[in-house]
């Protein structure tokens, strides 16, 4: 069962479990692409209710070993609502409730190391829109200064200024972070938005001039990839077919 096919009656607990599946299925899925960090980034989603409450991984587990039994519960301040012997990243939970905290709705955050993200992250100029890759988030990118390791209490405030309204933050020096009102999208977009920075990254190599498209092209993408149809086509569509991909090699990130 994907997550489309939860009733609309469903309890909560029905709920929290369908979650734990797509966000373990997430957590496979990155590490299928090649785009975990081994114990570094983090990926998250807001459980139902009016409190800040998100599942995350289990600190000192590879992504390729996380199933939905095994992801924890916390709360913003970092308080463990269910077992986790060796408990969760403080970076992890500071980055995740920074955005959990002001956005109420259910919501992934997807946070990567990618080394063509990394590698934007560090450019003067961000992401250009010299793709059609690019130009399918283009206006949806803000950026965040390099604070260091994101432990420090106060840089939660930092990164909700800097975000904005923006669904996705590159953080200089560091890597990318991707919000979105599901999994699906959610992992959706940050391929989309690596795949773009290595697209440019490869363009940039060259020493050639680059074409950027024009602003009328740029916000005609856009909108055509923010729409509730292909974000339907993300959901009902390429999720199912990647969640097929997972159970034909190793289903066990529904355990």
């Amino acid at each position: 069962m994907n997550s489309l096919e939860v009733p609309r009656s469903s309890t909560p607990a029905q709920l929290e479990r369908q979650l734990r599946i797509d966000l373990a299925a997430c957590y496979r899925l990155v590490a299928h692409y090649g785009l975990d960090d081994q114990l570094a980034t983090h990926i998250s989603v807001r459980v139902p209710g009016n409190d800040c409450r998100f599942l995350i991984n289990p600190y000192g587990m590879m992504f390729s070993e996380i199933t939905a039994s095994n992801l924890v519960l916390v709360n913003g301040n970092g308080d463990l609502l269910s077992d986790a012997p060796s408990g969760v990243n403080p970076a992890g939970v500071n980055i995740h409730a920074a955005i959990h905290e002001v956005r109420s709705t259910p919501l992934c955050v997807l946070h990567l190391h990618g080394n063509a993200g990394v590698a934007v992250s560090a450019l003067q100029c961000g992401l250009l829109p010299i793709s059609q890759t690019a130009m399918a988030v283009y206006h949806d990118v803000a950026y965040h200064d390099y604070e260091g390791f994101a432990t420090q209490r106060q840089e939660r405030e930092h990164l909700q200024r800097d975000i904005g309204d923006k669904g996705i933050l590159i953080l200089r020096n560091h890597g990318t972070l991707v919000s979105a009102p599901s999994v699906a999208e959610a992992f959706s977009r940050a391929t989309v938005l690596e795949k773009a920075c290595e697209i440019q990254l490869k363009a940039m190599a060259t020493g050639h001039k680059l074409v950027e498209a024009t602003a009328d092209a740029i916000d005609t993408t856009y909108k055509a990839a923010m729409s509730p149809t292909y974000a339907g086509h993300l959901r009902e569509l390429l999720w199912p077919s990647l969640l097929k991909m997972l159970d034909r090699t190793d289903s066990s990130y529904r355990d």
